[in-house]
């Protein structure tokens, strides 16, 4: 039997960053459309009847029609440990944290607990059409072994990193500057590369991490400059100022990871709300990724990110779940709240710069736009079909729908993973 799979539906996939409705130079979109992906790359995407002539004869056919094919979602911020304190009453971010969110990572010392949560985070994400995340673990090596084992088992394309912290936090979650850089170091020798898996060098934030650790952090990152970096900035007025104590040689809070060297291309700093003007000017300058966690950000009360300020000062801006800060696994709600936030800005989010963001333009700030994010030949075949009639709500909205960027609201505005009617990962269904 061939090893060909040849899937048929409509098909949606981004070539660039829409500029509004009328900008339909930056994106392909075939209303019979099909992708032929062979061992796990997309071989051809396009019109039914121009890919199919390209298939073997005994290619596996399966019909998604009249359902959308898209590139599968990427989240740029999430926290692996956290999918049991999703939900959890707090007043704000430092409140949460010590509540919540300490104690529970306190668990991933167990190899046991760390490999069940794993399975079940990747369960969550791939059932809310989720292929590639960027993970925080927790201080715990096992927690790290047990989230890359899991992604490479089930062939995902998973970036990840053990979090350092040295400071301001139980003694169950810190780590110390020498071992933060040795469990770091061999974390990356076992997993970066292997597989799909990529590794991120992940200090907390400022305040959970002394000076000594943040150097580990910065020998580390120049030791490994194929890996990412990962953690978090300007989130809360509270972390600020805390932040501004423990680091009063600093001109601001970027300037602390500045210092250290962690400032870059594969830089993510999760929420970025609070930027200074010279912040700002020092993101685009050296192409670090602000991260927008909007589901969080409400949840938490940490204020409104500046999309277009962002964007106008040529800031790289990806979108995130911040799961279990955020309050849903899914980039639809992610998408939908962000939305929310910007409209209060007067900052219109039209829905063709929604899923271009939860796609090819997380893969660009990922530098992962070769290899995921579109379904361009020679990509990984990761492919999420989608259900705009998948709730009765929905079927209702979609009796008057008459164009994409319409049909792309209704699941933006109502979708979640119900909308989801498969997910593809390296061309293998997963989920149903």
């Amino acid at each position: 039997m061939s090893a060909e799979k040849l899937l048929r539906g409509r098909v949606l996939s981004f070539l660039d960053e829409p500029d509004g409705v009328e900008d339909t130079s930056v994106y392909t979109y075939a209303k019979d459309g099909a992708i032929l992906i062979r061992d796990g790359l997309i071989v051809a995407s396009g019109e039914h009847a121009e890919v199919a002539l390209r298939a073997d004869s005994d290619a596996e056919v399966v019909d998604h029609r009249p359902k959308l094919l898209m590139p599968g979602f990427i989240d740029t911020h999430i926290h692996f440990p956290q999918v049991q304190v999703i939900g959890s009453w707090a007043d704000q971010l430092l409140d949460w944290l010590n509540t919540y969110t300490f104690p529970e990572e306190t668990k991933f010392a167990d190899p046991g607990h760390s490999a069940r949560i794993a399975s079940l985070f990747f369960d969550e994400l791939l059932r809310h059409g989720t292929t590639t995340a960027a993970a925080f673990c927790s201080v715990h090596k096992a927690s790290a072994d047990a989230f890359f084992g899991e992604a490479e088992k089930r062939n995902l394309r998973m970036i990840g990193g053990k979090v350092m912290m040295d400071r301001n936090a139980p003694e169950g979650v810190c780590d110390t500057p020498q071992s933060g850089y040795d469990d770091s170091k061999a974390l990356i020798s076992q997993w970066h590369g292997k597989g799909r898996g990529l590794y991120a060098v992940t200090p907390r934030f400022a305040i959970t991490s002394t000076p000594e650790q943040m150097e580990m952090a910065q020998a580390l990152s120049a030791e490994h400059p194929d890996c990412y970096v990962q953690t978090h900035l300007s989130e809360n007025h509270d972390e600020i100022a805390l932040t501004a104590e423990l680091y009063p040689e600093a001109r601001d809070y970027l300037d602390v990871y500045e210092h250290y060297g962690l400032l870059g291309p594969k830089c993510l700093f999760g929420h970025c709300i609070h930027l200074t003007e010279r912040e700002r000017s020092a993101m685009a300058e050296t192409g670090s990724v602000a991260v927008f966690c909007p589901t969080s950000n409400l949840f938490l009360g940490s204020g409104l990110f500046d999309e277009a300020g962002l964007k106008a000062q040529n800031v790289r801006r990806a979108i995130a779940t911040d799961v279990g800060g955020g309050t849903n696994y899914s980039m639809l709600r992610t998408l939908d709240e962000g939305f929310k936030i910007l409209q209060l800005q007067r900052q219109r989010m039209h829905p063709l710069k929604s899923f271009y963001w939860i796609t090819l333009g997380n893969a660009r700030c990922l530098s992962l736009e070769e290899k995921i994010g579109t379904l361009d030949a020679g990509t990984e075949a990761d492919i999420v079909v989608l259900d705009s009639r998948a709730t009765s709500a929905m079927a209702l909205r979609m009796e008057t729908v008459t164009s994409l960027s319409e049909e792309l609201f209704v699941l933006q505005t109502l979708g979640d993973d119900r909308s989801i009617a498969q997910t593809y990962v390296a061309g293998e269904p997963v989920v149903f």
